[in-house]
């Protein structure tokens, strides 16, 4: 068993250094396993990252240079990102579901020297890209095939990864953008080593794990908690082009560990092949990248006898908290900061700290915490406190337990006629009702109250509640203020490729049906 501990915390220099000296000492153990029964050990993702870093040296990438990639997911996708790392590169991976309009912003603002795309995508970019500044413009599919690896192929390997001090930035996240542009998150190498380690010892990953990895790999829970914590424990993952339910369930018994979002395990929750049987072996649920309702949590346990293991991070600060591997998973908390991760709450007007059991916004401090925005050195000094804490925008409550609960964003916050309410809480009183899959509460404005609470109801199949019999029960639960004025009905939920339920959206879609 490797045994890794917080002193792993400490200055990492190149954070694919650090990993490597965590590998199982036989590199022909097994590091990734695809769905089609592909199998990669440790020396095949060390030599092909190697070749990628080495090509990439020699086509004039310097120490700092962006690597940007928009590509389906594969396993030479994410060796492009480990070769980043050992080229002394900063990683930049985007969304596939961008437009080549949205690209154009991304590249323009980043101005990475690599483009890796699709070959399907190569022609339509190539304009895109040349604007933007991009010197080389490569190809991968997702069979690997492609320039990169064509390009890569006859290299040899990198003798010495590029040496990189732990403050050297090691990739740029865009936020998701909800509100305005999307803006770089800059995460250095030490900010990916602290979160890793952390983690890892914590949930106490080994290299007896085998982790099932359906999530994407432009986003901070796929790219960096999934993948970095099983190469600093030494064990391996089946690794799944995307979320396929079918897939999901052949590959459970054949794994120890899953991390995915909320709407994984509500999708599983509809299979009746999805028993406590087929998980009865598994170690370790994880959700994250969107709230977990106490409802799908409460169900997941009944059905499995798994209580999942929820925890709270974003793209600028990694992981922050968790629920105890150990100890009670608290359904609706995301558990106690990390090791060295301090959490307090304040006043969103005074900014004074607040007790435990009040309201206010989540500020973190700590190694995970991101350097700043690409390029908004005005905006990053906005978003600290003069003793470095980041302020994030979350609105939550640290209970008598200590477990921290989010309530919701702050641009979420709906004040109605005067009062502070909280969407989750109405949330989670609604998801606790028969017959209700999922909900979303929204604020939009109304004549009297200048905001009207408003509930977006998915119904399950065979559900028969209507907009009386919803308001017939939260009335026994709520405060009248916090009563939606207005009960509405859909199919589904407007998701982000994480899961998250994108209520700008329904706010878009709704602002007008006070105005009737």
């Amino acid at each position: 068993m490797n045994q890794i501990t917080n002193s792993d915390q400490a200055d990492s220099g190149n954070l694919f250094s650090t990993l490597y000296t965590h590998f199982p000492a036989d590199l022909n153990s097994v590091f990734l396993r695809t769905y089609d029964k592909q199998s990669y050990s440790y020396a095949d993702m060390i030599d092909t990252s190697g070749r990628i870093a080495q090509m990439l040296i020699e086509n004039g990438v310097q120490p700092g240079d962006r690597v940007a990639m928009y590509v389906d997911k594969s396993p030479q996708a994410l060796y492009l990102y480990l070769a980043t790392l050992r080229a002394g590169a900063v990683f930049l991976p985007l969304n596939t579901a961008y437009t080549v309009s949205e690209l154009h912003y991304f590249l323009a603002d980043a101005q990475p020297a690599v483009l890796v795309c699709s070959p399907d995508k190569q022609e339509m970019l190539r304009k895109t890209a040349e604007e933007a500044g991009v010197r080389h413009l490569l190809t991968l599919a997702a069979n690997g095939a492609g320039t990169l690896t064509d390009n890569s192929a006859n290299v040899a390997p990198i003798k010495e990864d590029v040496t990189r001090d732990g403050d050297d930035l090691a990739a740029i996240l865009y936020t998701s953008g909800t509100t305005g542009r999307s803006k770089g998150a800059m995460l250095t190498h030490n900010n990916l080593a602290s979160n890793t380690f952390a983690l890892t010892d914590i949930w106490r990953f080994t290299r007896d794990d085998c982790l099932l990895h359906a999530l994407p790999i432009f986003h901070t829970h796929g790219l960096f908690v999934a993948t970095n914590v099983i190469l600093a424990c030494a064990g391996s993952m089946i690794y799944l082009p995307k979320f396929d339910a079918d897939q999901i369930i052949q590959s459970l018994p054949n794994v120890t560990s899953m991390m995915g979002v909320p709407t994984f395990y509500m999708r599983l929750l509809t299979r009746p092949d999805f028993t406590r049987e087929l998980v009865s072996h598994i170690r370790l649920f994880v959700s994250g990248s969107a709230p977990l309702s106490a409802e799908t949590h409460k169900q997941f346990e009944q059905r499995t006898g798994h209580a999942i293991l929820e925890r709270y991070g974003m793209t600028e600060t990694g992981m922050n908290t968790s629920n105890p591997y150990d100890s009670e998973r608290r359904a609706g908390t995301v558990g106690f900061p990390l090791p060295d991760i301090e959490i307090r709450i304040t006043d969103r007007e005074t900014k004074a700290e607040l007790a435990n059991g009040e309201v206010g916004v989540i500020e973190i401090r700590g190694p995970n915490i991101f350097k700043g925005y690409w390029c908004l050195p005005e905006k990053t000094a906005e978003e600290f406190r003069d003793d470095g804490f980041f302020i994030s925008a979350d609105l939550g409550f640290i209970d008598d337990w200590g477990y921290l609960q989010i309530v919701g964003r702050d641009k979420d916050l709906i004040i109605s006629g005067g009062f502070n309410v909280y969407p989750k809480e109405i949330e989670s009183a609604l998801d606790g009702i028969e017959g209700i899959f999922e909900s979303a509460i929204i604020g939009v404005p109304h004549p009297d109250f200048g905001e009207g609470v408003t509930a977006v109801v998915v119904l399950e199949s065979d559900g028969d509640q209507n907009e009386a019999s919803i308001k017939k029960i939260l009335t026994s639960e709520l405060a009248a203020y916090k009563l939606p004025k207005k009960i509405l009905f859909e199919n589904r939920l407007p998701r982000n490729a994480m899961g998250k339920i994108q209520k700008k959206l329904l706010r878009e879609k709704y602002d007008a049906i006070y105005n009737d």
